[in-house]
């Protein structure tokens, strides 16, 4: 992964010839939020922590910003949302050094380098925050998602054997990967 850099929101750049703009975001991005992840295929949505297709779920979330334990990067196309990328800090004292990162990208947006360009966004704000790691984690059946990761450098750690479970009560076995943020250098 290339050294990151801090940034200022918001901020317009070209990717793939396309005028993306990134920006932090805000509790007012609530529909805007919930109308892209209703609008992404169920698979993308399977197996995040939460279910942010449904109202009340993204209310809770859009309560948490500001807070500092999440931060989020949202990409907008001619003022919509394409992509987001997600820090969370994690709250338990033992592992205050760790980040989990979700990265969402519209299937319209995908194949251009947006998912990396928010990965390095997460990273940034990983060394802002003073975290040590970040840790992704997906169901092994993701493959797309995990070349992804492993192409941003990523590395598999574990494997958990039906550790999640999907809307219809199948297991499936969860890949735990991480990246260290010490190394990157500004």
């Amino acid at each position: 992964m290339p050294a990151t850099k801090k940034s200022t929101y918001p901020y317009t750049m070209k990717v793939k010839g396309r005028a993306i703009t990134l920006r932090l975001m805000t509790a007012n991005d609530r529909d805007e939020v919930l109308a892209f992840a209703q609008a992404l295929p169920a698979d993308d949505l399977l197996f995040l922590p939460i279910d942010i297709t449904h109202p009340k779920v993204v209310d809770g979330w859009m309560r948490t910003v500001g807070s500092g334990r999440t931060t989020t990067i949202v990409a907008e196309e001619n003022g919509s949302l394409i992509g987001m990328g997600t820090l969370v800090r994690s709250e338990t004292t033992w592992a205050r050094h760790l980040g989990n990162m979700r990265l969402l990208v519209s299937p319209n947006a995908r194949g251009m380098g947006l998912g990396s360009v928010l990965a390095n966004e997460v990273f940034t704000h990983a060394q802002t925050m003073g975290l040590q790691k970040i840790i992704a984690q997906m169901a092994a059946d993701e493959q797309g998602a995990r070349a992804v990761f492993e192409k941003l450098g990523f590395r598999v750690e574990a494997l958990l054997t039906d550790y999640v479970m999907d809307r219809n009560g199948r297991t499936h076995d969860l890949i735990v990967m991480s990246y260290d943020v010490t190394g990157l250098t500004e």
